[in-house]
C-alpha cells in the first residue's frame, strides 16, 4: 500500500491557504508516503506525466495535520511520482490545524 488511506474531501476545518502563495510560509518537511491520507481519489494521467507539472506551482506538496492525521491536501502527483520511483518520502509544506 502506498499511502496510509485513500480519501475523498477534506475532513478538516477550512483553514483559508486556497493559492500557492499563501503556503509560503509554512516549512517544508519529509513526509512518509505510508502516513498520508489522500483528499482525492482520481489523479489526472496527463498531471502525472507532465515534464513541467510543478513550473506553475509549488515545488512542495501541501499537507495538513488534523488530529494526527496527515491529509495530502494539494500534491498527489508529486505522490505517486515518488512511489514510482520507489522513494517512501516526499517533501510538503505541513500544515498543522489545532
Amino acid at each position: 500500500m502506498i499511502f496510509k488511506a485513500v480519501g475523498d474531501g477534506r475532513p478538516y476545518p477550512e483553514h483559508g491557504r486556497s493559492r500557492t502563495r499563501d503556503w509560503v510560509d509554512v516549512p517544508p518537511r519529509q513526509v512518509r508516503l505510508d502516513e498520508l491520507v489522500t483528499t482525492k481519489r482520481t489523479l489526472d494521467l496527463d498531471t502525472l506525466l507532465a515534464e513541467d507539472s510543478t513550473f506553475y506551482g509549488d515545488l512542495f506538496a501541501h499537507v495538513v495535520e488534523y488530529e494526527g492525521t496527515l491529509y495530502l491536501e494539494d500534491g498527489l502527483h508529486r505522490a505517486v511520482r515518488a512511489a514510482l520511483q520507489q522513494r517512501p518520502v516526499l517533501h510538503a509544506r505541513v500544515l498543522i490545524i489545532r
